[in-house]
Parts: C-alpha cells; structure tokens; sequence
C-alpha cells in the first residue's frame, strides 16, 4: 500500500504540473497579428469585410492566431498599407490593389479593369485560372502575398454635379477615381484626384472635386454623397469590379503552420462570397432610398462618352502589356479570360433580363 500511495501520488502530481504548463505552452505558440485597412472603421461594403475576415481568423484558430484590426489612420495613412505590410511594420493589411497603380502598373487587374471581368468572372480567372499564380509573382518583390478577401460588386458611374452631354463636359472636370480608372478619365480630359474614403465627402461637399466616383448606392449613400450631388451615372464602365484584397507579409506567411494559412485562406474566400452577396442586398434597398429621399436624377452615360471611353480603354490595355514581360503576361492571361467566359456571362445577363421583364407588373 506504500508503493501504491507513492505512485498515486506521482501520478497526481505529475497530472498537475501538466495541467499547468498546457496554459504556458500554448501562449508560447499563440501569435498576434495586426490589420491595416484602407478604409474607416465598419465602412459599408470593405470596412465591413475586413472585421468578418479578422473574426473568422480569430474563431478558426482557436486563438492560436490572434489579429487585432485597425481602420485607416490609426497606425498608417490608407494609402500606406502597401508599405506597411511590405516593410514588416505590420503583418497584413486590407485595401484594394489599383491602390498600387502608379507604383506597379498591373496591380489594377486584380481590383477592376475598365470594360473587364466582372465580379464572378473575375474570381474565376484568380482561383481557377492563372490569375492567383500571376497576382503572387507581381507582389512577390514586395515581400506581400495577396487574396481575394470581400467584393462589392460593379460600381457606379459616380456622382456629377452637373449633366453631362458628351465627351466634352469631362475636360478639365475634377474627379475623384483611382486605379486603371483614373487613367482612363485623363485620357478623356478630366482631370483625376486621389482622395481616400475618409476624406471624399468634405471634398465633394466644399468643391475641391466636382464629382466622385466611388463604389456603389450602399456606400455611396453611407458616405452622403447624394447630399452634394445631383446626377448619378450608370454603368461604371470603369469599375465593373470592386474586388478587396488581404495582404499578408511573405517573411510572416512562411513562419505560419500549414493549418493557420488555409484558415486565412479559407476567411478571404468566405467574405468574398458573402461581402458580394451583400452588395447586392444593401445596394438595392440604398438606391431605392437615395432615388426616393434626395433630388436626384439617374443617367446614363451619353453615347459619345461610352464609345471615346471603350477606345481609350484598348489603348491602355496594350500600354500596360507594354511596361513589363510580366505585365505583359498578365494583360494577356486577363484577356483570354474575358474571351473565355464573357459569352456564358452574356447569356446569363440576357436570361436574367428575360425573367425580370417576366415578373414586371403589366402596364
């Protein structure tokens, strides 16, 4: 019974010097993650992307990998997000890749291309063709890996303060746009200006722009834009896709386990479904209400503007083909795409159409 007495006893508090190291061991394996974003906090469409991305991270670890989320400003400028996660000053970052335009010139495909894929075709081209494998050796000298992380689907045309004619009435015009967009528009004489989501209504709202385009109805209402200005255009021939992406730095990426990077894999892949769904929920209801609560007009882009704008597209596209091999590489794989998939989408398109015209009371 000694024996017996001694070896419980061992047992006992060998049990008990385990249940006090587990805590310790796994604190020690724990990591903490910070997010920079390119938006304010909770912004309607991206703002909101980023903290479900950032919740999911945090609930599918376990907490063996913690991310704390920071809005535009609070540790970088919004259009510094690149910089931070390429320099280590944090590990990842959610923004928008024509963010990058001026800097890397075929960044914009992976947010939005003028006249190109639209939001599903454009995921198809990233995770089912090329596009990813090409999105990681452009941002690989950079020291960042990027993902598909949110989408709020086609864009406006923007807000106009006054109607426009023709191609004309864009020449010297102060417009808030980014990305390929932006230089689309220079190419048409307008004049573009980069302002961040933060700052865009008191820009608007005091005249320093003289139209803005931003994403779509539920942001664009959310950011009181109809306040300031009265004709709303349709399509955004330049921003048919409103792709986010999360960035994670490369050096921190590789020290992550297999398991934690398809979480973070996996949380992108989520939000962009739902962030897309979304869009089209809280779209509908905003465009109903601006359209019922301000005095404001929807338009169409006159003929003229489509048609200048579509040719000074072409010309861009093969420019950026242009400035490097792998740009090159890129514009073409992105064209195959569009080639590949745009006849599926028209026949979609064209059966949507059909059912909705279905469902129309009769007049």
């Amino acid at each position: 019974m000694p024996t017996g007495h001694k070896l419980s006893r061992r047992t006992a508090l060998a049990a008990g010097a385990a249940a006090l190291a587990a805590p310790t061991i796994a604190r020690a394996q724990a990591l903490r993650w910070r997010m920079v974003t390119s938006w304010p906090k909770d912004r309607t469409g991206p703002g909101i992307s980023a903290r479900r991305i950032v919740e999911r991270i945090n609930a599918m670890s376990g907490g063996r990998l913690q991310v704390d989320l920071f809005a535009a400003g609070e540790i970088v400028p919004p259009f510094a997000v690149l910089d931070a996660v390429s320099n280590g000053t944090v590990e990842m970052g959610h923004t928008a890749s024509l963010y990058w335009q001026g800097r890397i010139p075929a960044a914009g495909f992976f947010t939005s291309v003028p006249f190109g894929l639209g939001p599903i075709e454009h995921q198809a081209w990233i995770e089912l063709r090329d596009g990813q494998a090409l999105w990681d050796e452009l941002y690989k000298p950079h020291e960042v890996r990027a993902f598909l992380a949110g989408n709020t689907g086609p864009s406006m045309g923007g807000w106009f303060r006054r109607k426009l004619n023709g191609v004309e009435d864009l020449r010297g015009m102060r417009l808030r746009v980014q990305g390929l967009g932006a230089e689309l528009y220079a190419r048409l004489g307008a004049v573009p200006m980069a302002v961040s989501a933060g700052d865009l209504l008191p820009a608007l709202e005091k005249g320093s722009i003289d139209a803005a385009e931003f994403l779509a109805p539920a942001t664009d209402l959310e950011t009181g834009l109809p306040k300031y200005a009265s004709f709303y255009y349709a399509p955004g021939f330049n921003k048919p896709n409103g792709a986010s992406e999360l960035m994670v730095s490369l050096p921190a990426w590789d020290r992550l386990t297999p398991d934690l990077r398809s979480i973070i894999a996996e949380a992108c892949r989520a939000e962009h479904a739902l962030g897309l769904a979304e869009a089209y929920q809280t779209n509908a209801v905003a465009l109903t209400e601006i359209l019922g609560k301000y005095p404001v007009t929807l338009e169409a882009f006159p003929r003229s503007i489509m048609d200048a704008a579509q040719a000074a597209s072409a010309e861009l596209m093969v420019e950026l083909g242009g400035t490097s091999s792998l740009a090159s590489r890129i514009v073409e794989s992105y064209k195959t795409a569009l080639q590949g998939l745009r006849g599926w989408s028209a026949l979609a398109a064209d059966m949507a159409r059909a059912n909705t015209r279905a469902h129309l009371p009769a007049r």
